[in-house]
C-alpha cells in the first residue's frame, strides 16, 4: 500500500521539482516508509511514490525501472498473485530481482505490454511510463479498491492517489454542481465525477493511455460480462468455499505484522475463521465497542474471537465521535453522508498500534445481497414491474433526496446552473449493461459499480491510510466477484433471507449464531444527537450566515426539515447528515475553492 502521484505535460513544460515533491508530501500518510520520484525534465513527465513497506522491505523502493531504464513503474496497492506470476515470468526469461510485487508489474509489462494487467489479482492503482513510445498509462483495479484521480487542464495531466495531492499544482476551482446533485441523490459522489470541477476518477477496471496526441481510455474488465451459470446448491457452496479460501490465503502474504478487523458479523467472522486455518500463530483481531448495546457489536466479536482463539483486542470508545468528522472529511477529499467512517477510523487506529495490514469483510454485502434494503425492496410486487418502472423504483430506493426533494431543496440559482436534476442517466447505462441479469443481480450490479467505489471502498482506504494501515478484502478477489455474478440472485436473497447460499456455506465454519444473527450497521445514534448535543453544530452548519450566503439551497426548506426532525414529526437523519457533510467539506477545502465572488 502506498500513494502515487505525477504528471505528463503535452507541451513538454516541466513542473517545478518542489511542486512534484509537494505532491508526495500531501499524501505521506499513505506511505511514510519512503519517498521515490522519477522526473524527466526534457519529456516533462514525473512519477512518484510514497511507500508503505509491506513486501520485501529492503528492496521494494519505488519507482521500479527496466534494465535499460526505458520503463518506469509506480503503484499503490498489492498484487496478491505476485508469487505465481514471478515464477511464470522467470520461466519465460523475465526474472525478478526482488520479491516485491511492483517488480512483477514491471516484468509483466515488459513481456505482455498493457494487456498484462488482466493477469493481476489484486487491488491497485498503477502508473507506467514507457519512454519507447512516450506514453503514460494510468491503470485502476477492477472494482476501485485503490483510488486514482487526474486532472487534464492547460495541456497537462496531473494524477495522484488522493485529490489533495493534485490541488496545490492546479490552482483553485469551482464546486462541480453536477457532482453536488449526484451527492445529494446518492449520499456520495459516484465516479467518475468529484466535487472538484475538472478532477475525475480513473474508472475501476479502466486504464488511460496518455500520449502527446491526447488521452485514450479503455475498459479492461467488466463485471457485466460474466455469464450466468446453473449448479446445484451443493456445487455452489463448494465453489464459494474454495474460492474464498484461496482468496484469503494469498492475502496473507506479508513481510510485516498483520491482523483482521472482527465485528462478529458473518463477513469478518468468516474471514478470520479462514485465516485461522492457514496461520500457525493466532490471528490478531481488532474491534471497538460502545456502552450502548444497540450499537455495540463487541460481544459478538468476542464470541468469534473465542471460537477461533484469536489474539483479540477490543477497545470501548465514546460513541460521539463527531469531533473526528472534519479530519475524516479532509482525508476523504470529498463529503460523505456516511458517519460509519468515524468508527472505522477508530478501529483502524487501534489496529495500527500493532500491525501494518488487516483483512476485512468489505464487499460481501454488495456481492451477496447482505443489506436489509434488498430484503425490503424485493417483494412479490417487484417481479410484476416493467423494466423501466423497476429501474426507477430501485433508483428511488437507493436515493437520499429524490428528484422531487432535490427540486425543493435547491435554490433557483443552483437549478439554473444544473439545468436538469434527474440522475437516472447515472444508473441507466449500468442497467443497460446488466440487461441479461436477473433483477436481484441487476440491483447488486448497480451497487457494485456505484456504492462500492463511491463510498464503501473509500471508507477502508482513507480511514486506514490516515493511520498508514493497509486493508485487504478477500471477497473482492476477482474470482469471487465473477463467481457471485454467475450465481442466480435467488441464491443470494431467498424468501427474505439475505446472503442465503453464503450463510449456508460458512455455517460449518462460524456456527449458526454468527452466520444468522441480525445484521447490525457499524454506526452511531447521530440522529438523536442532532436534537440535543449536536444542535448547535447543526444550526451552524445548516443555518448560519456563512452557510446561507452560499445561495445553493432553499434555506427555509432546510430549516423546516431540521425543525421537523428535532420535534419528532419526521426522521431526516440521513438528509441532515449529508447537508452537514457538504458544509464541512466546503470549510475544510476553502483554500482550494473559489468563493462566490471569485467564481
Amino acid at each position: 500500500m502506498c500513494g502515487i502521484f505525477g504528471y505528463y505535460d503535452f507541451g513538454k513544460k516541466t513542473m517545478a521539482p518542489d511542486k512534484l515533491a509537494q505532491m508526495g508530501a500531501e499524501i505521506r500518510h499513505r506511505g511514510p516508509d519512503g519517498y521515490g520520484c522519477y522526473h524527466d525534465d526534457s519529456a516533462a513527465v514525473g512519477l512518484g511514490n510514497q511507500r508503505l513497506a509491506i513486501l520485501d522491505i529492503d528492496n521494494g523502493q519505488q519507482p521500479f525501472f527496466s534494465d535499460d531504464e526505458s520503463i518506469i513503474v509506480v503503484q499503490n496497492g498489492e498484487i496478491f498473485n505476485h508469487v505465481e506470476l514471478a515464477e511464470e515470468l522467470t520461466a519465460d526469461g523475465y526474472p525478478c530481482k526482488t520479491t516485491c510485487d511492483t517488480e512483477v508489474i514491471l516484468r509483466l509489462y515488459e513481456r505482455d505490454g498493457i494487456d498484462g494487467v488482466s493477469k493481476l489479482n489484486g487491488m491497485f492503482a498503477i502508473a507506467v511510463y514507457d519512454k519507447r513510445i512516450d506514453a503514460l498509462f494510468l491503470i485502476r483495479d477492477r472494482i476501485g479498491e485503490k483510488p486514482l484521480y487526474f486532472s487534464n487542464e492547460e495541456g497537462r495531466v496531473i494524477f495522484a492517489s488522493e485529490i489533495k495531492s493534485i490541488l496545490p499544482s492546479c490552482g483553485k476551482r469551482k464546486v462541480d454542481f453536477q457532482a453536488l446533485n449526484q451527492f445529494l441523490a446518492f449520499n456520495y459522489v459516484p465516479p467518475p465525477l468529484t466535487m472538484f470541477e475538472g478532477i475525475q476518477h480513473v474508472l475501476p477496471g479502466h486504464w488511460l493511455k496518455i500520449t502527446r496526441q491526447g488521452i485514450e481510455e479503455s475498459c479492461w474488465w467488466d463485471l457485466s460480462q460474466v455469464t450466468s451459470e446453473k449448479h446445484s446448491e451443493e456445487e455452489w457452496i463448494a465453489r464459494f468455499n474454495d474460492v474464498l479460501d484461496d482468496a484469503v490465503r494469498i492475502r496473507l502474504r506479508s513481510d510485516v505484522p498483520f491482523g483482521a478487523f472482527l465485528s462478529g458479523g458473518v463477513d469478518s467472522s468468516t474471514v478470520v475463521g479462514i485465516m485461522s486455518r492457514h496461520l500457525e500463530s493466532p490471528v490478531k483481531s481488532f474491534c471497538i465497542g460502545f456502552d450502548d448495546p444497540k450499537y455495540d457489536e463487541s460481544p459478538y466479536a468476542q464470541d468469534a474471537a473465542d471460537r477461533f482463539e484469536t489474539e483479540h483486542v477490543m477497545q470501548k470508545v465514546e460513541p460521539n465521535l463527531i469531533g473526528l468528522w472534519p479530519m475524516a472529511t479532509r482525508h476523504c477529499d470529498q463529503p460523505h453522508g456516511d458517519v460509519s467512517f468515524l468508527p472505522t477510523y477508530k478501529v483502524a487506529s487501534l489496529a495500527a498500534e500493532q500491525v501494518k495490514m488487516v483483512l476485512t469483510g468489505d464487499g460481501a454485502d454488495e456481492l451477496f445481497a447482505g443489506y436489509d434494503k434488498y430484503r425490503h425492496f424485493f417483494t412479490s410486487q417487484t417481479d410484476a414491474l416493467l423494466d423501466e418502472q423497476f429501474q426507477k423504483d430501485y433508483l428511488d430506493n437507493i436515493s437520499l433526496f429524490t428528484k422531487e426533494a432535490r427540486l425543493q431543496l435547491f435554490s433557483e440559482k443552483l437549478k439554473n446552473e444544473l439545468g436538469e436534476v434527474d440522475v437516472f442517466d447515472v444508473v441507466e447505462p449500468l442497467f443497460e449493461k446488466a440487461v441479461d441479469m436477473d433483477r436481484i443481480n441487476q440491483a447488486l450490479y448497480i451497487d457494485m459499480m456505484l456504492l462500492l467505489p463511491g463510498n464503501n471502498l473509500v471508507k477502508p482506504d482513507r480511514m486506514g491510510m490516515a493511520v498508514s494501515l493497509e486493508n485487504r478484502a478477500p471477497f473482492l478477489d476477482y474470482r469471487m466477484m465473477e463467481l457471485a455474478f454467475a450465481m442466480p440472485g435467488n441464491l443470494k436473497l431467498n424468501d427474505g433471507v439475505t446472503k442465503f447460499i453464503y450463510k449456508k456455506a460458512v455455517t460449518p465454519l462460524i456456527g449458526e449464531e454468527l452466520a444468522y444473527r441480525k445484521k447490525q450497521m457499524f454506526t452511531v445514534p447521530i440522529g438523536e444527537w442532532f436534537k440535543t448535543d449536536l444542535a448547535d453544530m447543526c444550526n451552524d452548519l445548516l443555518c448560519s450566515d456563512q452557510t446561507t450566503s452560499r445561495g445553493l439551497f432553499d434555506y427555509d426548506y432546510v430549516a423546516t426539515m431540521l425543525e421537523d426532525h428535532c420535534n419528532g414529526t419526521a426522521n431526516y437523519t440521513r438528509e441532515i447528515r449529508a447537508l452537514m457533510a457538504f458544509e464541512i467539506w466546503l470549510r475544510e477545502f476553502s483554500d482550494y475553492l473559489f468563493t462566490e465572488e471569485e467564481a
